[in-house]
């Protein structure tokens, strides 16, 4: 582990080297690369020249605690001493996480869609609620939200809905959400009080750029039809909606939110990207799937994650048995805490199974 971390710490130096030099400053290109490997590699190296440092505290304070001290003084050494070998464990363990195999994707916005399954118009509804849900995360942390594709309901739900969230890190934090989110609660259309079972799929994809997807335009069948609303001043008089059909693999793709025929086929566009991109992933994970399957599931939308139970105010994820009293704080968007969890978990499958190297 350590051989490691002194080569990321001696290329950080190199880099940072490099960066002050005029010629690379005037080449844009090269420039961009660098900042970006500086910023993949500044964390672990600045963890590990923490690791540096309280291992060199340790010794110090072995170095005093043989000679002969007083007895108030080498109580403090000793406690400096006690609190420095904590510390070092917890950077350890921090270290061998950070060095667990990055996904290409983690620092990618994501495209989030919902889709209302078993439970008719009560299933559509509770999309409303988990789209809900996800974009007060966003605010919290301050990511930008954009709806690609809706289609609601006349009673405040969505059959659909398919947005993009822009946020540093938005992958690596929400990509355990693909799946089933199961609701049971009573609908307020039920006069009898029986609590229903309804179901939500959700998927999330990393937002890919054009160089990451190769897209023959000749694969490519576009339709464009009359946006359908509510009706109003605002009812689409033009045929501005996009349906893209990708021939090859079947994908139909609609986008209708805006008016402009031009962005809607950008977002179509956008939206096609991602699911071939997650397609291409999925047949070269195959393998990877077969041997090891991950503890927070495979992020299949047929795979039933999460129970919202609103009779009893409890949320439960089934992958990793976690149950939290705290739904409407939950469905307000403080989702952080079960978030967290399943990252750990999948973090420390990864540890188990050798994801990151032991030390040398």
């Amino acid at each position: 582990m350590f051989d490691k971390l002194q080569v990321a710490e001696d290329r950080y130096e190199e880099i940072n080297h490099k960066l002050s030099d005029p010629t690379v400053i005037a080449n844009q290109e090269e420039y961009r690369k660098l900042m970006k490997e500086h910023s993949e590699i500044e964390e672990i190296v600045n963890k590990y020249r923490e690791y540096k440092k309280v291992n060199q505290d340790i010794e110090d304070a072995k170095e005093m605690l043989d000679d002969k001290l007083d007895k108030d003084f080498r109580e403090m050494v000793q406690a400096e001493y006690d609190e420095a070998r904590a510390k070092l464990d917890e950077i350890k363990k921090e270290l061998k996480i950070l060095l667990i195999p990055k996904d290409p994707n983690d620092d990618k916005n994501v495209i989030v869609e919902i889709r209302g399954g078993a439970g008719g118009e009560e299933a559509a509804l509770f999309a409303g609620v988990l789209f809900r849900m996800y974009t007060r995360y966003a605010e919290r942390r301050n990511w930008k939200v954009e709806v690609l594709d809706a289609n609601a309901t006349e009673i405040g739900g969505f059959k659909e809905v398919v947005f993009l969230l822009e946020g540093k890190g938005a992958y690596s934090r929400l990509k355990f959400e693909s799946g089933v989110h199961r609701v049971q609660r009573v609908p307020t259309t039920e006069a009898s009080g029986r609590i229903h079972t309804s179901t939500v799929t959700v998927a999330v994809l990393p937002e890919v750029e054009e160089v990451d997807v190769d897209i023959n335009p000749a694969d490519l069948k576009i339709d464009t039809y009359r946006a359908s609303g509510a009706g109003g001043q605002h009812i689409n008089k033009t045929e501005s909606a996009i349906r893209i059909t990708h021939i090859p693999s079947g994908i139909v793709v609609n986008c209708q939110d805006e008016r402009s025929q031009h962005k809607n086929k950008d977002r179509a566009m956008k939206i096609l990207r991602s699911k071939l991109y997650e397609i291409a992933q999925e047949q070269q994970n195959s393998e990877l799937a077969q041997t090891r399957k991950s503890q927070v599931g495979t992020g299949d939308r047929s795979e039933r994650i999460r129970t919202y139970n609103y009779p009893q105010g409890r949320v439960t994820d089934h992958r990793i048995g976690l149950t939290l009293y705290k739904i409407d704080e939950m469905l307000d968007g403080d989702i952080e805490e079960m978030l967290d969890a399943l990252i750990t978990t999948d973090q420390s499958e990864k540890l188990g199974s050798g994801g990151a190297d032991d030390e040398d």
